[in-house]
This record gives C-alpha cells, structure tokens and sequence, in this order.
C-alpha cells in the first residue's frame, strides 16, 4: 500500500504544472475565453439569416412572394423538417450562448455598451421567436445540464423583451466603465458603437412589442407614441445588416449570386398596391414612383403579379409572364450582380427602418383619436419608404415623390385618412423585409376579419389562398411550430403540453392577437 502511495505521488509531482495534459476539453488553438468583439459580428448575419431563410415560406403567406413555390402561398408545413425553423435556430443557437458570453465578458470588463448591445439581441431575439412560434422556452433555455425544457407563454416572453429592452437602454446611457464607441467600431455592423443609436433601436423593440397589443385591454395606443418618438429619427438610423455581395459567400441570401429565390415571383398585392388600385380604386390612376425600383413589367410592358399558390399570367416565349423578385421572367435567375431592390448580391437587409417607426406611430395616434397626429405620421413613413427605395436602385427624384406625395394615393387631410390607408402603405414599406411584422399585423387585424373594434384595414387586399393546406381545417395560419431538428426529435413531452403534436397546431391564434 505505501508503494502504491509513492508512486501515486511521483506522478503527480511528474505532472504538476501540466493542466494542458489533463484538460481534454481545452484546445490551445482555439480561445477558451473569448473576447466580446470576436463574438459579434457573426451575430448580425444570423439575424439576417434567420428572417430570410423562414421568409421563402412566411413570404408566401404574407404576400410579398409567390409562385407557387412552397406550401407558405397556401399556409401551410412541412411533417419532419426543419423548413420554418431557422428563426428559432437563430435565436437559440446562432444568438443565445454568444449573448451570454458577451454580457458575462463584458460585466467582467465594465465595457457596458457591449452588454448593451448583447441585451438588445436578446430583445429582439425573443420578441421575433414569439412572434413567429407563439410559445416559446424562456426561463430554462440555457439551464446547464438540463435536456429537455418547458414552453413559456407568450405573455411572459413579450414581458421579458420589455425588461431587456430596458436594461439594454440603461447599459448604453451609462458613462462609467470602459466601454468605448472606439471599442465597438469596426465590430459593430450595425451602428458603429453609436450608443444614441442603439438605444432608438431598443424603443423601437418596445415600439413593436406594445403596438402588437391592439386587442387586449392593457393597449396604451400613447405608450406607443412614445415609444416611437423616442426611436428611430430619420433613415439614417436604420439598423442594415451589410453584404458584400462579391461572393456567394458573403453575399446576400435574396442576391442572385445564392440563387434562392428564382422561381418566386412579385405578388398581385404588391402590384395593385404600386399601381394605385388599393388607394384609388383605378389600376395605373396613380402610379407610385417606387414601382420600377421594386417590381417589374412583363415583356409587354404590363405590371402583373400571382395570386395566391398559383403562378397564373399565361406564357411568352415559353417564359411565364409574371416577373420573379429579381426582375426577370420565367424561373430564370439573373447574373451576378444584376436583380433589384433588396434582391441583390450587395444590398444590405434592413431589421428595423423608421419607415416602420412612422407607421407604428400613425397606427397609434389613429386609434386614439389624434388625427393630424397620424396624418403627419403616416406621410412621414411614406416618405421615408421612397427615399430608403430610391436609394437602393434608380434615384426617384423630388418632382416624383412631391405628385406622389401630393397625388390621390395618398390621403391629404386628417378627415379623409383611414387605418387602411396606414396599414397598407405600412405593408408595402416593409415588402420584401419586414415579413414577421407584416404577420403581426395581419393576425391581430385577424386578416379579413377585423380587430376587436371591427377595424379591417385588409378587407378586399388580402385574398386567402383557393384552399388551405390539408390540415388547417379551413383556417389560416396563426404560427409555425417549433423547429423539428431539435424539438420534434428530444422534446415531445413538453410540445404535447402545449398542442404542438396536433396536425392543425399553426392554426392556433397567438396571445397577442387575442382579447
């Protein structure tokens, strides 16, 4: 026993000072404590990744793609796959953990617009997961040793969003610390570590997540208003997530470099939307200066777009007659760097724009009765959606946008504006981004049905497919369901908890949208 003992102790003292040995989770090559700024910049690709990816189906159903491409037009899913999934990878994978490093790293350091920063993502990541999931795991997401987890909420989760989003503003205003612009710029893609910037961002989180609430009792339609105020300030604030644009690798998922969106094509909405019908009533009375810059005409010179879950329009040539997103015809793709508006290798993808801001707030003053309040609003967003399109393709010029503006597309006087003239210039100012927050709008609206108050700022626009998928029961989509590389495979207990094995289970309304 006593040369059992020496030996022991020989070869601790043979190997005392070399953890390396030992430690076989430690990989010299790679940073066992990473630095806040390594972190950060992929975070905002997966931002971006996470939206366009799911948009090739949420697209479909809200309008702005179609095609026929998917079973999106007609609202449905997909049994085994992870197809609609990639929000939530985004927010539990691609930001979770990394947030979570960040804040911790940064706490360490003082360096508190970093934790701002990690805050903020946060926000957004819950707010955009509950929006596209409904219930959703919060409290025992990032639970060490823990391998299957129970659902939220979503009351809870749209709580917690307005907790971060306030801790984030806290963490930018504070001027103690080491935390620097310096230290953020070149890592921030966003904002540059311009801490004015990020906290309008985080109001414009709160903006988004108390305008959602039409329905319920608690709406505070003022609340709103100052939240909007108090975001984004003109198009310079626009939170863009950049693309180079040089490679299929760096370049933009809608670009014709990737190649993802050949057979989509521009949608009937958005055509009678730019050519005046859904303002005026008369199809080219009012031709918006926007239309050239984000659809295109067939080779007849005629502006068309699909119905829902059909690719109707007749053939030329062999090619179908309705333009796809890039702008060309059939399912053809175009070459690098060619296609238009966002669809293009180099154009960045906007998360939140002060078009939106403007919109949010007209929606707002609307309801609660101040109407030259929304008026100016509401053409504050107009605005600010021609000069964001203008800047990404031909530049509309200021004699254009003035007979826009001026024109009978757009309301002049308080008296004459309605929600269906906000709602609907709201829906075309997000085209082609902002596909979570048109959703919103579209299930607390109830679609074709009407808010609480009877508003139905959608009747005679949106046109629901000719037949719902198979397991809908005839109802439309209210939510996807949890991501089935993850959930369906390990998960179940806690998805039958919440209905989430039911086939019709992403017809069930959100809480959000509900009285």
């Amino acid at each position: 026993m006593k040369k059992i003992f020496l030996i022991l102790i020989a070869f601790a003292i043979t190997f005392s000072g070399c953890k390396k040995y030992f430690d076989i989770n430690t990989d010299p090559a790679t940073p066992q404590d990473p630095d806040s700024k390594t972190l950060t910049p992929p975070l905002f690709a997966q931002m971006e990744r996470g939206i366009q990816f799911d948009a090739r189906y949420l697209g479909g159903l809200v309008q702005y793609f179609g095609g026929a491409v998917n079973v999106g037009e007609t609202h449905g899913w997909l049994v085994n796959s992870d197809a609609m999934g990639e929000i939530w990878r985004t927010n539990y994978y691609g930001l979770g953990a990394n947030l979570n490093l960040i804040i911790q790293d940064s706490e360490k350091k003082q360096e508190y617009n970093y934790v701002g920063l990690a805050q903020a993502l946060k926000a957004w990541g819950w707010q955009i997961t509950t929006d596209y999931h409904g219930d959703i795991i919060l409290k025992q997401a990032y639970e060490p040793n823990r391998f299957v987890f129970d659902y939220d909420p979503q009351q809870d989760v749209y709580a917690e969003v307005v907790r971060l989003a306030n801790e984030s503003i806290k963490s930018f205003s504070r001027t103690d610390g080491t935390g620097t612009p310096a230290k953020m710029a070149g890592y921030d893609l966003a904002y540059n570590g311009d801490a004015a910037k990020w906290i309008k961002f985080n109001y414009g989180l709160l903006a988004r997540n108390a305008n959602n609430l039409i329905n319920k009792t608690t709406y505070n339609a003022d609340k709103v208003i100052e939240y909007a105020d108090k975001a984004l300030a003109s198009n310079a604030d626009n939170f863009i997530v950049p693309n180079t644009g040089s490679t299929a690798v760096n370049g933009n998922f809608f670009g014709p470099l990737r190649a993802n969106l050949g057979a989509y094509r521009q949608t009937r909405i958005i055509v009678g939307l730019l050519d005046g019908t859904y303002f005026t009533g008369t199809a080219g009375a009012v031709v918006d200066p926007r239309r050239n810059n984000m659809i295109t005409a067939s080779v007849d010179l005629v502006f068309r777009g699909t119905n829902p879950g059909s690719v109707d329009g007749g053939t030329v040539a062999g090619k179908n007659q309705i333009p796809n997103v890039f702008g060309v015809l059939g399912g053809v793709t175009p070459a690098a760097g060619q296609g238009k508006y966002l669809f293009k290798d180099n154009a960045g993808f906007p998360i939140m724009t002060f078009a939106e801001m403007q919109f949010i707030k007209a929606e707002a003053a609307f309801r609660s009765g101040k109407l030259e309040m929304a008026l100016a609003a509401y053409q504050n967003g107009i605005s600010a959606s021609i000069d964001f399109v203008s800047a990404l393709g031909t530049v509309i010029t200021p004699a254009e946008k003035t007979a826009y503006m001026t024109s009978a597309s757009v309301r002049q006087t308080a008296a004459t504006l309605t929600l269906k003239d906000i709602m609907l210039q709201k829906y075309l100012a997000l085209y082609g981004y902002g596909f979570v927050e048109t959703w919103c709008d579209l299930r607390k609206y109830h679609y074709n049905v009407g808010d609480s108050n009877g508003n139905n700022p959608y009747l005679n626009a949106y046109v629901f497919p000719g037949s719902f998928f198979v397991d809908n029961g005839g109802k439309p989509a209210q939510r996807y369901r949890p991501r089935y590389n993850s959930e369906y495979l390990w998960n179940v207990a806690a998805l039958k908890k919440i209905g989430a094995d039911k086939n019709d289970y992403h017809t069930v309304k959100m809480w959000f949208s509900e009285p």
